[in-house]
């Protein structure tokens, strides 16, 4: 087997490949991330995940590259991370008793064979209603700054959904583990 490497420095991400129980190392790709003008959210999450794992290629000639983008979309706006409060609680304001949809791209590239897969895993979430009290608290204890969508569904951003739905909750952190599963089975990786 190749050796795994994750073209990310996302913690979050970093954490969910560790449930799959397999050696990888971790390196942060160094790519214009822009959302090029009338890219749909599907394109522009598969485009940026296959860059990330491609910009590695040359440093980690022989490795199975994983690379992995998030957006979140509120109707035809995509959601980027907040970076402050006041974003964070403009989000999540707009958000308030509306779906919001989470799409997370996902690339593996064999970086000997020059092979890419890549794919584009939804995942909706169902807001509550929220008013600006609860919005504020919620803020003040988890500063989601650098999450899509201002919440971190991990934790006590849980608390502000009515429902969720997808094909596999981890695309909801950023890494879609079941379709990443089939990829590497793909490229000839037993998990478990």
């Amino acid at each position: 087997m190749l050796p795994l490497l994750l073209a990310s420095s996302s913690p979050y991400r970093r954490e969910l490949l560790g449930r799959l129980r397999l050696p990888f190392v971790c390196a942060s790709p160094d790519i214009d991330e822009s959302h090029r003008l009338n890219e749909a959210a599907p394109a522009l999450v598969k485009r940026l995940a296959k860059e990330k794992a491609m910009a590695l290629a040359e440093q980690f000639p022989n490795h199975l590259i994983i690379g992995s983008d998030q957006v979140a979309v509120l109707g035809e706006q995509i959601l980027g991370k907040p970076h402050t409060f006041e974003r964070a609680l403009q989000q999540l304001s707009a958000s308030s008793g509306k779906s919001v949809s989470f799409l997370a791209g996902i690339a593996l590239y064999n970086s000997h064979t020059g092979d890419c897969q890549v794919d584009c895993v939804p995942f909706t979430v169902h807001m509550r209603t929220l008013d600006q009290a609860c919005i504020r608290r919620y803020l003040d204890a988890e500063q989601p700054y650098d999450c899509a969508g201002s919440f971190k569904a991990e934790g006590l951003g849980v608390s502000l959904f009515r429902s969720t739905e997808g094909p596999d909750a981890t695309s909801l952190i950023g890494l879609p583990l079941i379709t990443l599963v089939d990829m590497l089975k793909a490229e000839g990786v037993d998990v478990p």
